[in-house]
């Protein structure tokens, strides 16, 4: 995953949010998408941070980051590859 700046279509912020919600919503998000959009997730939960890439990957969408911003807080950006 490469440290290029990718515009994000729209934003999805999560902080406060713990499993299983955090992949709902995520999940719900990236479905409202077009096909090419990059959804780009904030959270603070650890286990999704580690969770969500897995699970997008596993619906055929592209994972572009995941990014520690802080010691409690990651960026992903996703981006949409399949139709729901």
């Amino acid at each position: 995953m490469n440290d290029i700046n990718i515009k994000a279509d729209r934003k999805l912020d999560i902080r406060g949010v713990v499993c299983p919600y955090t992949l709902v919503k995520s999940k719900l998000a990236v479905e409202d998408l077009e096909l090419g959009q990059v959804l780009e997730i904030l959270l603070d939960y650890p286990e999704a941070a580690q969770s969500i890439p897995k699970a997008m990957h596993n619906y055929g969408n592209s994972v572009l980051k995941v990014e520690q911003i802080s010691p409690r807080e990651w960026i992903i950006l996703v981006k949409k590859e399949v139709e729901d």
